[in-house]
């Protein structure tokens, strides 16, 4: 699963990346938990990226309250295009969740899970491939959009630590994703794990257990390195 990530990236720096023609304040978030607002890219009817914000946590149109949204963070790739709380919006309402990294948890024989940070080997902001929906409060009448993240099994790097992992999606793919006039074939190819040699994993402190550490030394190294016990493709630190 997909459960905390970061987007530290400035406003502009994303800009040049996802194209996207607005310009928002955004604080840097080195610990963006579910519920909280988070940032999108989405394709206009004009044919345009655009920036938007989203609440983290699906909740279908049909459903009778936000609170349904804490438990669909997540969507996973095999069964999204059936299930009947996504399928609609895996058709027609798909979008880009923006981050320059994500913690995976691996169990360890003793003591609290190990959480890892995975950013790309260069550093640089990556998209997750998201769905979202529009939700409508019938007594008060205030509409709220939110986003679920899509995961898919883990590569040869993320298995060792967690066996699911977020889609990630390369520059080259971000308008097969978004645009829904596309034939959804093109969206289903996209639905499987990147490769590993693009990413780099490393340990942090279990500080970013807690959603209140929302600061720098949440993506900090630990000084001792924590490894899975077989060395995986890609790079762990």
């Amino acid at each position: 699963m997909c459960g905390r990530y970061s987007l530290t990236t400035p406003v502009e720096a994303l800009r040049r990346v996802f194209g996207f023609l607005e310009q928002p304040n955004l604080a840097p978030g080195y610990n963006i938990a579910p519920t909280q607002a988070v940032a999108a890219l989405r394709l206009g009817a004009d044919g345009e990226r655009h920036f938007a914000r989203l609440r983290w946590g699906l909740v279908p149109a049909w459903a009778k309250d936000l609170a349904i949204g804490a438990r669909m963070i997540n969507a996973r790739a095999e069964s999204v295009a059936e299930k009947p709380a996504f399928r609609s919006a895996f058709r027609s309402r798909r979008c880009l969740v923006m981050a320059d990294g994500f913690y995976e948890w691996r169990k360890r024989d003793k003591g609290p899970k190990q959480p890892y940070r995975v950013t790309l080997e260069d550093g640089g902001s990556f998209g997750f491939a998201g769905l979202w929906e529009s939700w409508t409060d019938k007594g008060s009448g205030d509409t709220v959009e939110t986003c679920t993240i899509v995961t898919t099994e883990a590569n040869e790097l993320l298995a060792p630590i967690h066996h699911r992992m977020p889609v990630i999606l390369m520059p080259e793919e971000v308008d097969a994703w978004l645009d829904a006039a596309r034939p959804l074939g093109a969206a289903e190819a996209l639905l499987k794990p990147c490769p590993p040699g693009i990413l780099v994993a490393y340990p942090v402190s279990t500080r970013v257990n807690k959603v209140a550490n929302d600061d720098p030394g949440v993506i900090e190294p630990l000084e001792e390195d924590v490894e899975p016990e077989e060395e995986p493709q890609g790079r762990l630190l």
